[in-house]
């Protein structure tokens, strides 16, 4: 079930989710757990979201490039999943990693550009591919794009 994606995507927690839909939070829970629902909580819950109860049980969140969070998306994120490059789940952590091992061996590489021209150019390179990552990773924050995102006020 793709009850906590669609709820991340919205920028809901579970307690909104669950003062929106009235339905327990705890109930919210299991479900995004994945323990089976009611037929009465999947109605509760598909019209607080506003989609229809066959959505709410689908195995996997498919973008709809439709939709209005696509539709505000850069162009640079738009094209970045296109080309599959955040992975069709993103995950921060991913982005993160990328961002991490480009600041190390730009910054390894800048250090070797004092004996070798070419290798100062691939530090830059490396590092101006990290800051890259650096700003997808701040716009995924803005969007709500990570599969991994935590948010204190859901566990």
């Amino acid at each position: 079930m793709i009850l906590k994606e669609l709820r991340i995507s919205r920028h809901l927690s579970q307690e909104q989710l669950a003062q929106m839909s009235g339905l327990n939070v705890r109930t919210i829970q299991r479900i995004e757990s994945g323990h089976n629902a009611s037929v009465e909580s999947l109605k509760c819950l598909a019209a607080a979201l506003d989609v229809d109860i066959s959505s709410l049980n689908q195995e996997k969140f498919m973008i709809d490039k439709k939709s209005d969070n696509w539709q505000k998306l850069p162009f640079i994120l738009k094209c970045w999943f296109v080309f599959n490059f955040l992975q069709i789940r993103p995950s921060r952590k991913s982005v993160s990693r990328v961002e991490f091992i480009g600041h190390i061996s730009g910054f390894a590489f800048c250090c070797l550009g004092i004996i070798s021209e070419p290798a100062l150019v691939g530090g830059l390179l490396m590092l101006a591919t990290a800051y890259l990552y650096h700003w997808l990773k701040f716009k995924g924050d803005k969007y709500g794009i990570w599969y991994d995102h935590k948010s204190p006020e859901s566990s």
